[in-house]
């Protein structure tokens, strides 16, 4: 299941950093700050960010040093963010690991637009949607829990799918219809309330109250 990616910030100026914060938070990101060099590690570290934004200018530890410490550890996504423009600086940057370089003052929406490229070309193949211990394999169409693949037949396979796929949108029962049967269906039956009780019988813990397939009152139902 998609979730919201998390960002480490490292930076010393707190105008700067909370502009940022701001930004990413407002974009959908989860967002972490750090005030310098031996915090960012640290912070590195103990967060597992899926990018970092990195400051060259830093107290403790210079943001080069702090981009060769984690390029030595871990594959982060690295965006370099300092005020230095000449050409020796960003290619000192990128020949030590950094991903992309941006140049002081900037936009914090091109900054936003720039982590979510970075971001994109570390993505994994979408061939899998995984949301804990269930996990649907598009390329082999088989959904798995707990380790062991589920009998689903075609119509159910198409609405966890559409479900899986966009996490926490709610869907009708008549877009839902649609997915799964096309432009034969009756959409005035209740046949994708039946699907959906069946579906939770096989991918829910405890179908009595499921926590995967929600249904969301007087509108439809939503995968969480």
């Amino acid at each position: 299941m998609a979730r919201a990616r998390r960002i480490l910030i490292v930076e010393d100026d707190a105008k700067t950093a909370a502009s940022v914060d701001m930004y990413l938070r407002h974009a959908g990101f989860r967002t972490d700050v750090a005030r310098s060099g031996p915090d960012a590690l640290d912070k590195a570290r103990d967060g597992k960010p899926d990018l970092v934004i990195l400051d060259l200018m830093l107290p403790g530890l210079g943001g080069l040093e702090v981009c060769a410490a984690l390029r030595a550890e871990s594959n982060v996504p690295i965006i370099m963010l300092t005020a230095r423009s000449t050409e020796d600086d960003k290619l000192r940057g990128l020949e030590i690991g950094a991903d992309d370089y941006v140049t002081k003052p900037f936009s914090p929406r091109e900054l936003v637009a720039r982590v979510r490229v970075v971001l994109r070309r570390f993505e994994p193949p979408d061939d899998k949607i995984v949301a804990g211990e269930l996990v649907l394999d598009r390329a082999a169409r088989e959904v798995v829990v707990r380790g062991e693949p589920v009998a689903l037949t075609a119509a159910e396979y198409r609405l966890v799918e559409t479900l899986m796929r966009a996490p926490g949108r709610v869907f009708s029962r008549d877009e839902l219809m649609q997915r799964a049967f096309g432009d034969s269906c009756d959409r005035l039956d209740r046949t994708i309330d039946v699907h959906i009780k069946n579906l939770r019988k096989k991918i829910e813990v405890d179908r009595a109250n499921p926590q995967r397939i929600v249904t969301v009152f007087g509108l439809g139902y939503k995968f969480v």
